[in-house]
């Protein structure tokens, strides 16, 4: 499953142990900490029925918990400087936070935290995902067309929804939304790049062989790069 599935999994089943919330951080901070606080029962008005301001909110949640207190945050990288810091606080306090992202960012509280690394969905499951959203969708799909369709939504569950949902508007799709792949154009630079050296040493040893060889090889060279990025004519959605 994807993370943002697999977040939600694991609130439903620790939500007996912990109290437990989750949130995703969208733009608006004073949202974001009054979903936390409305599903650990702490409340979001003063004694006069005014909305707590969002420093405020958060002096409140800090307050009221302690090591039983468990954040899940499906979207960890969208998280805030000033919201990081404030789980900082938390988490030195006893707090449990479960962070997920694609890749660690390397700072601040993700440098505390244990890293766990989870498996990529299966070819199996990508499968089972697009048939479910085509069936969703209204969309009968075959056996053959799923193979077709499956490689341009690699391993990512999301992914896989929208490869059919354009599918089921009609449009074209050729290229992966994926990165699942190895990017070999540093490699084809330096080769190039070693044509180049070898037309030098050509020049200034004066070898007409090493010289033509090299500078015959880097100009053959950059040619097929220029041809294989020709690309045909794109339309403009609408047209």
């Amino acid at each position: 499953m994807g993370k943002g599935e697999f977040a939600q999994a694991l609130y439903e089943e620790l939500l007996g142990e912990f109290s437990a919330a989750i949130a995703i951080y969208k733009g608006s901070g004073k949202k974001f900490f009054q979903a936390l606080a409305f599903q650990l029962n702490i409340p979001t008005e003063n004694e006069e029925g005014k909305s707590l301001t969002m420093d405020q909110l958060k002096e409140e949640i800090a307050s009221n918990c302690n090591d039983s207190t468990l954040l899940i945050f499906p979207e960890a990288k969208r998280l805030t400087t000033g919201i990081r810091y404030w789980l900082e606080d938390l988490m030195a306090s006893g707090v449990r936070v479960v962070c997920l992202a694609v890749a660690n960012p390397g700072r601040d509280i993700f440098l505390e935290m244990l890293e766990i690394e989870l498996e990529m969905p299966s070819d199996q499951r990508i499968r089972e995902v697009m048939r479910s959203e085509a069936k969703r969708q209204g969309l009968n799909l075959s056996e053959s067309r799923l193979a077709e369709l499956q490689p341009l939504a690699g391993r990512n569950p999301m992914v896989a929804k929208k490869v059919v949902r354009n599918e089921s508007l009609g449009l074209k799709q050729h290229k992966p939304e994926h990165t699942q792949y190895v990017v070999i154009m540093p490699i084809i630079i330096a080769a190039l790049m070693s044509f180049g050296i070898i037309r030098f040493i050509g020049m200034g040893t004066g070898n007409k062989s090493l010289y033509i060889f090299g500078g015959v090889s880097l100009v053959a060279g950059m040619t097929l790069k220029q041809l294989g990025s020709i690309r045909g004519a794109r339309k403009r959605l609408g047209q």
